[in-house]
């Protein structure tokens, strides 16, 4: 049996960071990797397909080594249902928008969970936001504004980009699903164990898309690569996320979430600095102020919630 979290000894608190930071780092890449797939013709649902399978076949095999029970408690099978489709869909909506609009603006937007799920928890019957929280919220509000480019766009729309507001608005639903994700994790699946949650989520989210590129529904969705870049790309997002989740999956109880987890916010800094150096997409100056507004007031919006 695997040693229970409340006994496993903590890593230092600098290897702790920087294990988060090179996770983080390698869900960036992961996006990137992506995207170049995706400009070569992958299809999202194959893409998603191929990542949550082969991530879901190495935690099988690590929770058979560890000999570990997959059971679900009482009442909690149709949440964990629930948070499988909540999470397919975050990551077909943030595949998708990663396809079209450059990829760090996708993740800035998609990292605005925190913001939601603060609301969603209101909404819900939670604590009400506090004053600070308010203003970190409007902080992040006013970086997107400048990330996003919104006064430009706004006042020449003629010639946006057709796929912008698409894109901007699938990212915006990948961080809704996600927040109700999370709100779901920790409400309703509590007493479910990390290890069979993150199974269990896995397998719905590659049945999902299984069913999804079966139905039609996408029609390219399961389109396959037209060049040995495009297959290069589909194995390296593959391995770079199967990679990271594992890690994170292992390491979780000896990193102090509550206390480190704020460091992950980096990832949409990662993913500017590799889609310039990888895809040559570039922000404006403002752009790039605005995107340092909205992980600053991500981070400080974590950090309050950890305390």
């Amino acid at each position: 049996m695997a040693v229970p979290s409340s006994a496993t000894p903590l890593f230092p608190r600098k290897l702790a960071l920087a294990l988060l930071a090179l996770l983080a780092c390698s869900f960036a890449a992961n996006h990137v990797a992506a995207r170049i797939a995706f400009d070569d013709g992958t299809g999202v649902l194959l893409a998603i397909l191929c990542r949550s399978g082969i991530t879901f076949l190495v935690l099988a095999c690590l929770l058979l080594w560890q000999r570990q029970a997959v059971g679900l408690p009482t009442g909690t099978r149709r949440w964990q249902l629930l948070l499988g489709l909540l999470i397919a869909t975050q990551s077909l909506c943030l595949y998708s928008a990663v396809a079209r609009i450059p990829v760090a603006l996708a993740l800035l937007v998609g990292n605005t969970f925190p913001m939601l799920l603060a609301l969603l928890t209101w909404a819900l019957g939670g604590a009400r936001p506090t004053g600070r929280t308010v203003l970190f919220m409007g902080l992040i509000l006013c970086g997107l504004v400048l990330a996003l480019d919104v006064p430009a766009r706004l006042a020449d729309s003629a010639d946006a980009n057709p796929h912008w507001a698409l894109g901007v608005s699938l990212a915006f639903c990948a961080a809704c699903a996600f927040a109700c994700a999370l709100w779901i994790t920790d409400h309703k699946l509590a007493a479910v164990r990390g290890p069979v949650r993150s199974l269990l989520t896995l397998l719905i989210v590659f049945s999902s898309m299984l069913v999804a590129g079966a139905s039609g529904v996408m029609p390219s969705g399961l389109s396959l690569p037209a060049s040995s870049s495009g297959w290069a790309a589909l194995a390296s997002l593959v391995v770079l996320y199967g990679v990271a989740f594992t890690l994170l999956f292992v390491c979780v109880p000896r990193l102090n979430m509550a206390q480190n987890a704020p460091v992950m916010n980096i990832e949409p800094i990662a993913t500017l600095l590799l889609g310039w150096a990888l895809l040559d997409q570039r922000l404006s100056t403002w752009q790039l102020i605005g995107g340092a507004v909205v992980v600053c007031g991500i981070v400080l919006l974590t950090y309050r919630r950890a305390s």
